[in-house]
């Protein structure tokens, strides 16, 4: 059984901000990346003691979230893309896909470090289904024929993963605290509109990551239809509405493809 486990930073507990913990320049930046690294180790181990035979990481964080020395010696890790981004190397070789260290989508209520790929975005959604980063990549995977198994991360993505993909199994390590209804918000200000959280110790966020993991391998194998996603048929239609930035103002884009959302994610 062949797992990818995609992963980001903002959704790990311990991550309690964007300026101190996830870029470069960052006081724990390297923290960070090992609190990140260690919540996807005890997912791995789940997998592994639920029969998984392949793992591969993808380090999906844009500066880098993956610390490689302290990774689990048994996966790949995958880091960039290929000639198109999406699906970032998922096919139909794989059985399962899965998510450590996820964040909400933007506008989502009692989120923490809360955005859709940048601060920019007031909301990205495809044929009027309301997605966020999560979304982006389980849409893909269903257009590969391949289950969203797991997802971790804070508890209002848990909520979002389960609205869209049922039967996954979800892990929440934190919980944001402040509501949203900030569309008018520019790109800066909402950036650091959302950082407050309560957040279980990484220690316990790990066991509970190992146990789901193992829980979602093994009702891959033994009810692997209870995975489901949203009827979406084509034509493909992407809208997305961004906030002001610096001095763009807000504006709203819209882009169709006929057949393929892989490619929808692709365009520009």
């Amino acid at each position: 059984m062949k797992i990818m486990i995609m992963t980001d930073m903002e959704g790990v507990a311990g991550i309690l901000n964007f300026q101190d913990w996830v870029f470069p320049d960052g006081t724990y930046y390297d923290k960070g990346k090992r609190l990140l690294t260690e919540e996807v180790n005890a997912a791995v181990q789940g997998f592994f003691d639920g029969d998984a035979k392949e793992i591969v990481v993808v380090d999906g964080h844009g500066h880098g979230g993956i610390d490689p020395e302290i990774l689990d010696e048994r996966v790949q890790l995958s880091r960039g893309h290929e000639e198109k981004a999406w699906p970032w190397g998922l096919d139909k070789s794989f059985h399962g896909l899965a998510f450590v260290g996820q964040h909400a989508k933007a506008g989502t209520p009692y989120s923490h470090m809360t955005h859709t790929q940048c601060f920019d975005y007031v909301d990205l959604a495809v044929n009027g289904i309301s997605i966020g980063e999560y979304g982006q990549l389980a849409l893909c995977a269903m257009e590969c024929g391949v289950p969203t198994i797991l997802a971790c991360g804070e508890e209002a993505l848990a909520k979002e993963a389960e609205a869209l993909t049922p039967g996954v199994i979800t892990v929440a390590v934190k919980r944001g605290l402040l509501p949203d209804g900030l569309d008018d918000l520019d790109a800066d200000a909402y950036g650091k509109a959302k950082l407050s959280a309560i957040h279980i110790a990484p220690k316990r966020a790990r066991i509970l990551i190992r146990d789901g993991a193992r829980k979602a391998v093994m009702k891959l194998k033994e009810k692997p239809a209870s995975f489901q996603y949203p009827k979406v048929k084509p034509p493909y239609v992407r809208t997305t509405r961004f906030r002001k930035t610096g001095d763009t103002p807000a504006r709203s884009a819209r882009c169709e493809q006929p057949d393929s959302i892989i490619a929808l994610m692709n365009m520009p």
